[in-house]
């Protein structure tokens, strides 16, 4: 009998109202603002009510390097949530929101999957609340506000020659990559060549993701860098006066979206910048929030943990103040069998041999997590195509390093099959408390961090850049920005810059080809590579499967 899918499983499930699963984290009705039956926002002045309250212990759920085969991250962060309440423990999960892009795209939605998800799933992967909409209006409108300021005089004397502020929108769509603005006639504005981004990769998501509440929101807005002049004095958001209007776009969108695990426990979606191209993790709002609601939290970050847990650590934690107390790395055979040299056709075929090799890319990540001092528990995400001994070569080696492994079957099993995960966990946030440090000093100069991560995280053996890029750099040292953590926009498939290379690349040279200050994020962005800020669909695009059935129910959504 074949396997029920994602969406096959989400719609047996029986949901609680939502003010049932608010009352799990002592939330009361009255501080829940209803979108439906089964999602709300938290409001932002309890919120605030919570601040005197302890914090829970955090636990961020991570992986080793992604393969087209597949590592099971959301999944496993809900399916240990839920196994934490199992066994007694107060528990919230904090997820980042689904983007439409990889949604229509390849990648699918971030929900989870099996009997370890999210719902209402179909929701959440399509629009969810809008707040990805309210990002991409805020900032399309700062978009607009600066080309209409230069239509009527440009007082502020942006130099219209260099690259400002790029629009956004939601979707994989290459072509908007590269643009000319203003085609047809004076009235129009002043032809100039732009371009698109996507919103995950908006400076707009990252400050809604690191606001601690509407005032620092606005704050932050006002200091985003849209333009220079011909002298290279940067002008502002606030130069616009845009930065209120923003505010307003965003300010129910601000508000975590909390809603519930197919076992009826309390999780928050909310925020979703990609860590490929941005830092990765849900907003601090709901992380905090749920840390004063919770006793333990679970969250996860984007990608691999040399993207995902190194801008957790190194930004997320940094800039609010977070102090986690565990990490899970999630494995899989076949992700392992990849790394270790095997085609995906011949994935199903046992190679206990091709694991161990692959087990030197979790060896680094596990090594780049210890460097931050805190201890990691290996989760081996299971698939039935799994052999004991492929299992086994993964507990000889985990064993070998002392890591605490566990295997974990909650695809098909939900929190009974990540209960023996959820006590490894406790048991060593008791045995080994965490002694958190981030990756480098906030004194560190923007070059020396740039090439500290490189070299520690990704195994570099140097950095280059184009003078031009060094240049940018001593500039945005000048203005003050010199005590900004780095977020590094790479590919998520190699610990190097090229795609292909799996395992463990070392003594490469990565190639920084591009600088943006992210001035309201509070951050530089690198941008390695070929790495692109605005992704393209693949040939065969998720979307073409995706379709209404006669009565009237989403189709091929996972």
């Amino acid at each position: 009998m074949p396997q029920s899918s994602d969406i096959e499983i989400a719609r047996t499930a029986d949901l609680l109202p939502i003010q049932e699963v608010g009352e799990k984290l002592q939330i009361p009705a009255r501080h829940l603002a209803p979108w439906g039956r089964n999602v709300a926002k938290l409001e932002l002045d309890f919120i605030d009510s919570l601040s005197e309250r302890p914090d829970g212990k955090l636990v961020l759920v991570t992986a080793i390097t992604p393969t087209p085969a597949g590592e099971g991250k959301t999944t496993t962060t809900v399916g240990l949530g839920d196994a934490l309440n199992r066994v007694g423990k107060r528990t919230a999960i904090c997820l980042r929101e689904p983007s439409l892009g990889p949604c229509f795209g390849m990648k699918g939605g971030a929900a989870g999957g099996g009997h370890a998800q999210v719902v209402p799933m179909e929701d959440i992967n399509l629009h969810f609340t809008g707040d990805f909409h309210a990002i991409g209006a805020a900032h399309n409108l700062l978009a607009a506000l600066l080309d209409n300021h230069v239509y009527w005089g440009n007082a502020l004397e942006l130099d219209v020659r260099r690259e400002g502020w790029r629009r956004v929108v939601d979707m994989n769509d290459r072509s908007l990559r590269e643009i000319v603005l203003s085609l047809g006639g004076v009235a129009n504005g002043f032809p100039r060549q732009s371009g698109f981004d996507i919103t995950v990769a908006s400076e707009v998501m990252a400050i809604f993701c690191l606001a601690d509440g509407l005032a620092d929101l606005e704050r932050r807005l006002g200091n985003i860098v849209v333009g220079r002049t011909r002298a290279r004095e940067a002008r502002r958001a606030r130069d616009l006066e845009a930065d209120g209007a923003m505010a307003v776009l965003l300010k129910n969108a601000l508000m975590p979206n909390l809603v519930q695990t197919l076992e009826n426990n309390p999780a928050f979606v909310h925020g979703g910048p990609f860590a490929n191209i941005a830092h990765g993790c849900n907003s601090v709002m709901a992380t905090r929030a749920a840390l004063k609601l919770a006793d333990y939290v679970v969250t996860e970050a984007g990608f691999g943990a040399d993207l995902g847990a190194e801008k957790f650590f190194d930004i997320k934690c940094r800039k609010a103040g977070l102090t986690p107390d565990a990490a899970v790395v999630v494995a899989t055979v076949r992700a392992l069998k990849m790394h270790g040299g095997v085609a995906v056709k011949d994935l199903s075929t046992e190679d206990p041999g091709a694991v161990q090799k692959g087990l030197e890319n979790l060896g680094r990540h596990l090594d780049n997590v210890e460097k931050f001092g805190v201890p990691a528990v290996v989760a081996v995400n299971c698939f039935t195509s799994d052999t004991e001994a492929e299992v086994a070569a993964i507990q000889d080696y985990c064993s070998a390093r002392g890591t605490a492994v566990v295997p974990c079957t909650h695809w098909a099993d939900g929190s009974a099959g990540t209960e023996a995960l959820a006590r490894s966990v406790l048991e060593q946030i008791e045995s080994t408390p965490a002694s958190f440090r981030t990756l480098y000093p906030d004194d560190l100069d923007l070059w020396g961090k740039i090439e500290r991560i490189a070299q520690e995280i990704y195994g570099a053996a140097s950095v280059t850049a184009p003078p031009s890029v060094r240049t940018q750099i001593d500039g945005f040292e000048a203005e003050g920005c010199g005590h900004y953590p780095v977020c590094m926009a790479k590919t998520q498939y190699s610990f190097s810059t090229d795609p292909a290379r799996k395992g463990v690349p070392s003594g490469h040279s990565l190639s920084v080809r591009e600088v943006r200050i992210a001035a309201g994020a509070e951050f530089l962005v690198a941008i390695c590579g070929n790495m692109m800020t605005m992704p393209g669909l693949p040939r065969v695009p998720a979307a073409n499967r995706i379709r209404l059935d006669t009565e009237g129910q989403v189709e091929g959504l996972f």
